[in-house]
């Protein structure tokens, strides 16, 4: 039972045994539910960073758990870590924006941050591959997805700094 409940978590409900592109539909669910639970649900921010911190906490035991007696420490069944590296630009962009914005650009925002997130994760650029190679556990598995999460971050950082001086 607790096999099961803890394959369901870091597969999230089954949608990792698709068969071709698990992480990006991984990514997808995730924006689709950051989307309902800031917009929709209308959730505080403290509310779902405490979700999240939960998320990313159980994860790690969760991920050692499920790959303990698989030979590949990084199955593409476990998407989790998709929803945790997708997770930190769109709360950080929320809690940066508050309610100052439209739900048409919340939905831009959120279009582009899964663009990226995919591309940072798929290319995996340093540190992204350091963790990828370098560690074949559970941190390894959750901390390159953390990372490409935090190259999202810098990436529209970035472009607003370059936009403002443009705009």
């Amino acid at each position: 039972m607790i096999k099961t409940l803890n394959t369901l978590f870091v597969t999230m409900l089954g949608l990792g045994k698709i068969p071709k592109i698990p992480g990006t539909f991984g990514s997808f669910v995730t924006i689709i539910l950051l989307y309902f639970f800031f917009h929709i649900l209308n959730l505080t921010s403290n509310v779902i960073l405490i979700i999240l911190i939960t998320i990313f906490i159980f994860s790690f035991s969760a991920v050692a758990h499920h790959i303990k007696d698989n030979e590949n420490k990084d199955p593409k069944e476990i998407i989790i870590d998709e929803f945790i590296g997708q997770s930190i630009p769109i709360y950080l962009y929320e809690i940066s924006h508050g309610t100052e914005k439209s739900e048409n650009e919340a939905l831009i925002f959120y279009i582009i941050i899964f663009i990226l997130f995919r591309f940072f994760d798929i290319v995996k650029p340093f540190p992204v591959s350091f963790f990828d190679k370098n560690f074949k556990n559970s941190f390894g598995v959750i901390m390159d997805d953390v990372c490409a999460g935090f190259y999202v971050v810098l990436s529209l950082i970035c472009f607003m700094i370059l936009s403002s001086y443009f705009i």
